[in-house]
């Protein structure tokens, strides 16, 4: 029961996650911004336009990418870092691990095709890993990234400077943010208050003396990093 479980663990216990390493945080001397659950034809459009000039990393979902694959594109051509969340927005303790796998490949093919980028980063809805699923993870060569800050910008009851003061809370370099720029699997309308929070997200960054990434030397650092 504890083997099947733990990795379910790592997004909340930091030792978990080192133990089976799943990165929650980068070795770097700034702030990794990541979006889920996209591409989303308000809500990616308004993060996009929000981030302006700094980069981010973008789980995309492959069932979304087929209905709009010209906003994942355009997410890849703004130099943003496309990443893997599963064809289908499913708990991996949902799946067996065939049907996971059918998922993860068929996701894999999409987002490729839409944005000319292959993922080799995986972060899987909720966060929850299983044995096979992380298993998975490994003989595919993907790179598993949680993160160690969250907007929680998925609730009905938030609003914009509650989802920046939760995403930037005690922040040190090396932290990864998790942030949404979908609602298709939250709170409808969410995705505005996001958006509406990004901008007080890079001022808090700016203001500890850190700096956005979230492209190009992300992989290298997980890479190298323990």
């Amino acid at each position: 029961m504890v083997a099947w479980f733990g990795p379910g663990l790592a997004p909340h216990a930091p030792s978990v996650a080192r133990a089976l390493g799943i990165r929650r945080r980068l070795p770097s001397n700034g702030v990794v911004l990541t979006f889920d659950d996209g591409p989303h034809p308000e809500g990616t459009p308004a993060v996009l336009e929000a981030l302006g000039d700094s980069h981010a990393i973008f789980f995309l979902v492959g069932e979304q990418v087929e209905h709009f694959p010209s906003l994942a594109a355009e997410i890849a051509s703004a130099g943003h870092e496309i990443a893997l969340h599963g064809y289908r927005h499913r708990n991996q303790m949902r799946m067996t691990p065939g049907g996971l796998r059918d998922d993860l490949k068929r996701a894999v093919d999409v987002i490729s095709s839409a944005t000319g980028h292959t993922p080799t980063l995986y972060r899987p809805p909720y966060g929850i890993f299983t044995p096979a699923g992380l298993a998975l993870t490994r003989r595919n060569a993907w790179i598993p990234l949680l993160w160690s800050r969250w907007g929680r910008d998925w609730r009905a009851s938030t609003d914009a400077r509650e989802i920046a003061d939760l995403a930037t809370r005690d922040l040190r370099q090396g932290d990864v943010v998790l942030l949404h720029d979908a609602d298709w699997y939250s709170s409808p309308g969410s995705h505005r208050k996001t958006a509406a929070a990004v901008p007080r997200v890079l001022e808090e960054i700016a203001r500890r003396g850190l700096y956005p990434t979230g492209s190009g030397s992300t992989e290298g650092a997980l890479t190298h990093s323990t």
